[in-house]
């Protein structure tokens, strides 16, 4: 049989040799007399009370904390709601927030000026190109349009605006669609 040596967490289950063995071992290894057994159960038994006399004086002080604490209107919720103020006027007091709160506030007045800046060059280009001769040269194209597309719609010819020669050309295309309505008008419900 091989030997070798195992730690603590052996992996192979305990054999009946094993459990034998066990039950042989004495738990008074240190050859103590029956007297000196007896002083150390006591004192055992002694230190037990004492431990749950000390569970229930711990109780009734909890629950005399809870009492004192419900009595003030001290609740779980109003302390958490101090504490987040606390610690948000601390954060507000604190040298970064401060500094990111300037910094921040230097961005947003530079991007406000960029953007009146850019607001004001957008005008004056849409200006200057409204004016220029080749926006001109492509509004005299689509009044044309605009016009031709009337006169062959119905309409009277010249002037109108856009959307008004939208309205017409629905209007006549709506008043030359066939119906295709095969039922009697005698049949129909009414």
């Amino acid at each position: 049989m091989e030997t070798r040596q195992q730690g603590f967490l052996d992996s192979q289950p305990l054999r009946e040799a094993d459990e034998d063995l066990v039950s042989e071992v004495s738990l008074n290894a240190t050859n103590m007399t029956e007297e000196e057994r007896e002083e150390i159960l006591q004192e055992l038994i002694k230190l037990e009370e004492e431990i749950s006399t000390l569970k229930q004086v711990l109780l009734s002080k909890e629950k005399q904390h809870a009492e004192l604490r419900q009595k003030l209107g001290i609740t779980p919720l109003s302390e958490l709601r101090n504490n987040f103020s606390r610690g948000w006027h601390d954060m507000q007091t604190s040298t970064a927030y401060k500094k990111t709160s300037e910094t921040l506030s230097t961005a947003g007045q530079k991007t406000s000026a960029a953007f009146s800046n850019l607001g004001t060059a957008l005008t004056r280009k849409f200006g200057d190109m409204r004016n220029s001769p080749s926006f001109r040269s492509f509004e005299e194209k689509v009044e044309n349009t605009v016009s031709t597309i009337k006169t062959k719609v119905g309409g009277t010819g010249t002037g109108g605006s856009f959307e008004e020669v939208l309205s017409s050309a629905a209007n006549a295309s709506v008043q030359e669609t066939p119906t295709n309505d095969l039922t009697d008008p005698s049949e129909r419900p009414c």
